[in-house]
Order: C-alpha cells, then structure tokens, then sequence
C-alpha cells in the first residue's frame, strides 16, 4: 500500500518544517509513505525547505491558482504515483500531522472511502464564537445537500482512497472541502470522521481575507453542487415561492371584486402577480433542465472515471479488465482477495 500526503503550500518556509518533520515515517499497513509539495506560486523559499527535507515530489504552480486547483493538480500527481490513499494537509502545520496513521485506518479495514478529521471546533481557541456558529450551520448545509451527518464539513484534513478519487471531480477553486464531500455523498461513498486536536495558530488564514468572504464563497460553493446534483431541490423552492406571492395579488383582486362593488382596476399588482408566476414557470423549466443535465453530467462523469482508471493504471485498455498497478493491489482489491 502507498499512501501520498500532499501538502499545499503558499509561502509557507516558516511553518513547512514544522509539518514534514512530523509526518509519519511508518504507519501499520502502509508499505511506503510519499511526501507531494504543492507549491501553489510561493515567491519565498518554500520549496528549497521541503528539498533540504528530502521531498522530491513537486505540483509547481507559477502563480497562484487556488486551493481548489491545488488539490486537483496535487492528487492527479498522486494517483501517477501510484498512490493507494491520498492524505491532504495544510503547510501552516494548523493539523497535527501524527493523526494520518488514524486517519487512514478506517480506509485500511475497508469501513470508509473518505475519511475526514473533526477538528471539534468548540475546542479551537483561535475560532471567534460567531466563526464556531458558521463552522456549524456550514457542515449542517452540507450535510443536508450530502445526505451525510459529518460534524466539520469544513476540515481540510482528509484521506481518500484511490477508488474513491476516480469518482470525485472537483470542479469549484476557491475550496474543494464543501463540493466534494456533496460529490461523495451523492455518490454513496462511505464517509468518516476521526476527531483531533488542532495545533496553535501560525498566521492568518490567506483563503479568505474575511469571515464575510468565506461565508459568501462558501454559499456559491453550496449552491452551486445543490444545482448539479439536485437541482429539483433549488428550483422547486424557487418555483413554490414566486408561484405563492404571484397567486396573492389575484386572490385579493378576486375578493375585491366579490366584496366591493365599486372598485378600481388594481393593474399595477396583477401585473406584478403576472410576472411572479411567469417567474415561477420559469423555474420549473429551470428545474427541468437542471434535471436534463444532471443526468448528461452523472454519464458523463462514468465516461472519465472510465478514462481515469485507464489512465492510472486501473484498467487494461485492451479489455477493460481490472489490472494491478506496480504489483501493488487497491484497497477494494484487497478486500476482494481476502
């Protein structure tokens, strides 16, 4: 079994030799473990600091792209090494590294596709009461949209297994977390969550330059994964809600006119009802064609899972049959074999 811990990383030379000196060497039923540095446009000397640690696996970006992109390009790179679980952790050492060995265990007996560290916000000292609140409504949104009842949809400390990879396709740069945990739960993938203890506070976040940013960024990130994957939920909301209010100007001209025998056009507010139930139409053909292209994006996304285990070594292209990469079986494969 090989495990990949990547680590993104933006100008992070202070912190960075704090998180590779506390990765883990060996881990029971891991045969080799791999260090991936995704410097994400540092323009200190990031990547001299992992070098004089022996990293020599690097994702370079020349400018920066993002912690979406970072992830994306950091486990594309891992799966062409061959790598039978994906770790991701932050360069501002904010995860205790010696948790990768107990984050991968439930991956290794085969009770998880992904499992993902519970920071236990409560316990963060650094976390202002209103960021512990958003913390919470957040993960319970994406819960909701995921079908999952994870405590911190937000953690970016997480394992994934090979197979669980081919299926996610993050699509959102800003942050992965929220979209592919909405990915994986509309897909019945086996999530987990392990708790820890995060380490003091190094610097500021640079994801986000506010709360406010987060939250809004976080919400189109929400949003957009209820869109594709169930858009009926958007729609029909918005298709109940302007269909109501448009039904209210008519309902009042209607007692109007039974009740009051002298009265006036009241054109204004029908027209205004008017628009609201055109607006309502409107969404539900907006929620039918969400629909149309659910479907289109879920076929298209087993033609690139096809391709993905083609590319990655999982598939023989000849016959499609199931092969083993490097002599080394999946996670699946060996729960096949046993």
């Amino acid at each position: 079994m090989r495990l990949v811990v990547q680590v993104p990383c933006l100008n992070e030379e202070e912190t960075l030799p704090l998180v590779l000196s506390s990765i883990p060497k060996e881990i029971p039923g891991i045969d080799e473990i791999i260090v991936l540095i995704i410097d994400d446009g540092s323009t200190d000397r990031t990547v001299e600091v992992a070098q004089s640690f022996g990293v020599t696996h690097f994702v370079r970006h020349a400018r920066n792209r993002g912690l979406g992109r970072s992830f994306h390009d950091g486990v594309q790179r891992a799966l062409e090494l061959g790598a039978d679980i994906v770790v991701n952790t932050d360069g501002d050492n904010q995860y205790p590294q010696e948790k990768i060995a107990d984050l991968v265990q439930p991956i290794l007996r085969g009770e998880a596709d992904i499992v993902i560290a519970d920071r236990q916000v409560d316990l963060v000292e650094h976390f202002s009461g209103p960021k512990k609140w958003l913390q919470k409504f957040g993960s319970g949104i994406v819960n909701k949209a995921a079908g999952t009842d994870l405590p911190d949809a937000a953690s970016g400390f997480r394992a994934y297994s090979r197979d669980s990879l081919m299926l996610l396709n993050t699509i959102t740069r800003f942050s992965y977390c929220m979209e592919t945990i909405i990915q994986a739960g509309n897909k019945k993938l086996a999530i987990s969550s392990v708790p820890i203890t995060t380490n003091a506070k190094t610097r500021e976040s640079r994801l986000f330059k506010s709360t406010y940013q987060h939250v809004f960024k976080s919400a189109g990130a929400i949003m957009r994964a209820y869109i594709m994957y169930k858009p009926y939920v958007i729609f029909s909301a918005f298709a109940a809600l302007f269909g109501v209010l448009g039904l209210i100007p008519f309902v009042r001209y209607g007692i109007i006119v039974a009740t009051e025998p002298t009265h006036g056009s009241h054109l204004q507010s029908l027209i205004v009802g008017a628009v609201l139930l055109l607006a309502s139409f409107l969404s539900v053909l907006g929620g039918i064609t969400g629909d149309l292209l659910r479907t289109n994006r879920a076929l298209i996304e087993d033609s690139l899972e096809h391709t993905k285990k083609m590319r990655f070594g999982m598939l023989s292209p000849s016959d499609d049959r199931p092969v083993e990469l490097a002599e080394r079986p999946t996670v699946r494969a060996r729960q096949r074999a046993s």
